[in-house]
């Protein structure tokens, strides 16, 4: 056995596979589908990414090292995509871009595809703008709870927000403490209406969550909710020899 440190680009075992979603209004949207190698995942992850016309994609960079990882450290599906009009190494989604109305049709083919496969206990995990999506529409689909990472609170209103008070889904803030757009101090302001949400504040975070340290946080706050038996994750991992 060889021990590779889990950093940076790092790639661990998974079964890949990459999907198209269709949505209601006729598009293709182009993703991929990672799932534990060898075992049935215990949660999916429905992976929703920054804002298209500030260079989010499928690839930011939380969001891919959560499909590189999390199916192997904690045995959880992920899936990511495109939003409408959104180019990738893996392609470009058919649309253009929704400024998040349209995007409600992109998060119900994604969770289209999660009912199809019998994928199990289904979180919506959104960074920036993809937890405006995730607040405004997350609550008509069979979730267990929504992840925000760097939530801005922009786009979606406190009467959006206030519907996920009382209902029985689990939301959970990542707050970085000095986040470009929501802090702390505002954030809990905000959350404030939705008394049971799981506020995380972050010493030292960035909106970007750039750095090993900061991505490793993350996933661990992530992970910690979907798969509590999986944390702290490692920071190595063990690869057969050839």
């Amino acid at each position: 056995m060889t021990d590779i440190e889990i950093r940076g680009g790092v790639e661990l075992p998974a079964r890949r596979e990459d999907v198209e979603l269709h949505t209601s209004d006729g598009l293709t949207l182009v993703g991929e589908l990672a799932l534990p190698e060898t075992v049935a995942p215990v949660a999916t992850l429905v992976c929703l990414h920054p804002l298209p016309t500030g260079g989010g994609f499928m690839d930011s960079h939380i969001l891919r090292k959560a499909a590189a990882r999390l199916p192997a450290l904690a045995d959880l599906a992920v899936l990511r995509f495109n939003f409408r009009g959104v180019t990738s190494p893996r392609g470009t989604s058919e649309g253009s871009f929704g400024d998040g109305v349209l995007e409600e049709k992109d998060l119900a083919a994604a969770m289209d595809l999660v009912a199809q496969r019998g994928l199990p206990h289904p979180w919506i995990v959104g960074w920036s703008f993809g937890t405006e999506v995730a607040v405004r529409y997350g609550l008509q689909f069979p979730i267990d709870g929504a992840i925000l990472l760097s939530p801005p609170l922009r786009r979606a209103t406190d009467a959006e927000l206030g519907r996920w008070a009382g209902s029985g889904k689990r939301l959970v803030a990542i707050v970085p403490e000095l986040d470009d757009y929501l802090r702390p101090p505002e954030a809990r302001e905000r959350f404030a209406i939705v008394p049971e949400t799981d506020l995380v504040e972050v010493k030292d975070g960035k909106h970007l969550w750039v750095g090993e340290h900061q991505t490793a946080r993350v996933l661990n706050e992530i992970v910690a909710r979907v798969n509590p038996s999986r944390v702290p994750l490692p920071t190595m991992y063990a690869v057969p020899e050839a």
